[in-house]
């Protein structure tokens, strides 16, 4: 069970952020990045993972970055876990925001209303050559454009790209205006996302939800717990 506290936190609260991570899509079946059982963790290509996932992989080498993407990155069949849902209802429900590092596309269809996609989204591909938009489907047949033959990719951050400046302003206002910053399922030591966290006012309180303990230079509150098991307790109160 939730502490009352921790419970009367959410409901006070007049605006809350929360700040997440792959962490939240594991309990969905979608593997993290840097846990023992994370993509990186246990790839065996002959070059870092980092290096499949950057844009000098997809300039030089095409067709290794589309095999990559598509045997590893795409999850199509997953469905949201109670951890979107229970933040999703409170983007419905009350003044709140979810900025995720994830770009699986949980929280669009968990119904999140207000969703800050920080690093883009898998399901969202476009051709390189004309611009135009495709479905993610037809990107998973094959990575050429069938109107034009320019090569499609998805529209996410790669290693050597620059974010997208909306979904930084974006995210830098959500922090700025929370008085509740919820930190679920990320180690906050991967930047800039983790920069975020600095925007926050003197008056935030910050609640950390993570099995890993974590470890910032201000005061906040740590719940070493399963977020699964947290978020289905929470109640959403309106």
């Amino acid at each position: 069970m939730i502490d009352q506290k921790i419970q009367d936190l959410f409901d006070n609260a007049k605006k809350i952020v929360f700040l997440t991570g792959a962490g939240v899509s594991t309990a969905s079946g979608i593997p993290d990045y840097r846990s023992k059982n994370g993509l990186y963790t246990n790839d065996k290509s002959d070059k870092p993972a980092e290096y499949y996932l950057s844009a000098d992989c997809l300039r030089d080498e095409p067709k290794v970055f589309y095999q990559y993407e598509k045997s590893n990155m795409y999850y199509p069949d997953a469905k949201p876990n109670v951890i979107h849902e229970k933040q999703a209802a409170f983007t419905q429900k009350r003044d709140a925001v979810v900025v995720t590092q994830n770009i699986d596309s949980l929280y669009r269809k968990a119904g999140t209303k207000h969703l800050v996609e920080f690093h883009g989204n898998l399901y969202n591909v476009y051709c390189q050559k004309c611009r135009k938009k495709v479905d993610y489907r037809e990107y998973l047949k094959s990575m050429y454009h069938r109107n034009c033959g320019g090569i499609l990719r998805p529209d996410i951050v790669l290693y050597g790209e620059g974010l997208n400046p909306s979904a930084i302003s974006q995210s830098i206002k959500a922090v700025s205006e929370a008085d509740l910053i919820v930190i679920v399922g990320t180690s906050m030591r991967v930047y800039p996302f983790a920069g975020l966290i600095d925007y926050r006012t003197n008056h935030a309180t910050v609640l950390a939800v993570n099995e890993e303990q974590l470890s910032f230079s201000f005061p906040f509150t740590m719940i070493k717990e399963n977020a699964v098991d947290f978020f289905d307790d929470l109640k959403v109160n309106a």
